[in-house]
């Protein structure tokens, strides 16, 4: 195999951007407000609906405005001349981190609301503790949610106009690589770690705490078993994309489909899995989001 795959390639800056980029643009910026706003009053000494949580978490709170903060900078480049002209890598790595934290939540917020439908609300832990309101978690990943639908829609159609050719693209197009065999092994080794990844969380999904330290199971509830579902699913997602490009299979299919899916599923193992190493996964429970 001796094709390549061409560079991607700005449109022009003259290129029009459709009117639905600039709605979900304009809602992702809008759906960040509600969180910038607490960030704010806590930086500032006003812990409204988290009590004294926030005197310990001055560092994480800045953090994690930042990074909302970017979250408003990539909605506007996706439809501002400036953001046609940005180097890719200023926007498709933060915008990789966003699809792994935020698509993460897009899918565990509605599986979290149908097991209150079904099951009942969990037990309310109000203002106990010094702990965050459940108001606060409510408007935060509610937020969340959108921002994540918004901002991700924004950037498939951003892309879709950018980077046009590659998406079009097959998997039998995809180059030649010196270190092929390198990579097809390292995906044989990563797919049995996300095996076992996958086992053991949906072992803790559905109810399991073998291998959890004591603190972990005492605070455990519904949400967490929520995501260590979406975890199981995830990880081996991840890997199957994965394998299926780096071993060529199917070559005559479009590139663009394991091309999302190993983007989406490996951004939220790495986001996630990064952004929670904690000492103590009652930090995850107890602090704010």
């Amino acid at each position: 195999m001796t094709s390549t795959l061409p560079l991607p390639s700005a449109t022009p800056a003259a290129a029009p951007v459709g009117r639905l980029r600039v709605v979900t643009a304009g809602v992702a910026v809008a759906a960040t407000l509600p969180y910038l706003t607490l960030k704010t009053l806590w930086l500032t000494g006003h812990p409204v609906g988290a009590g004294d949580t926030m005197d310990d978490l001055w560092l994480a709170n800045l953090l994690t405005f930042g990074m909302d903060a970017i979250a408003v900078l990539l909605a506007l480049a996706f439809v501002r001349p400036w953001g046609r002209r940005a180097a890719a890598g200023l926007l498709v790595f933060p915008m990789w981190v966003a699809t792994g934290l935020l698509g993460t939540i897009l899918v565990a917020v509605p599986l979290s609301m149908l097991g209150t439908l079904l099951f009942g609300p969990e037990k309310s832990t109000g203002n106990a503790a010094g702990g965050v309101c459940d108001w606060v978690f409510t408007v935060v990943y509610g937020g969340f949610a959108v921002q994540g639908l918004a901002l991700i829609t924004g950037f498939l159609l951003y892309a879709r106009q950018r980077w046009a050719g590659l998406l079009r693209d097959r998997i039998g197009d995809l180059p030649d690589s010196p270190t092929l065999t390198v990579q097809r092994s390292l995906a044989g080794v990563s797919a049995l770690l996300a095996a076992a990844v996958a086992a053991a969380r949906c072992y803790w999904a559905l109810g399991g705490d073998a291998g959890l330290p004591a603190e972990w199971r005492e605070h455990r509830g519904r949400s967490l078993d929520v995501m260590d579902g979406v975890a199981a699913v995830m990880a081996p997602a991840a890997v199957t994309a994965l394998l299926v490009l780096v071993f060529r299979v199917r070559p005559e299919r479009r590139l663009r489909v394991p091309l999302m899916v190993v983007w989406t599923a490996a951004a939220r193992d790495t986001a996630w899995n990064t952004t929670t190493l904690r000492p103590s996964r009652t930090a995850d429970v107890e602090s704010a989001p």
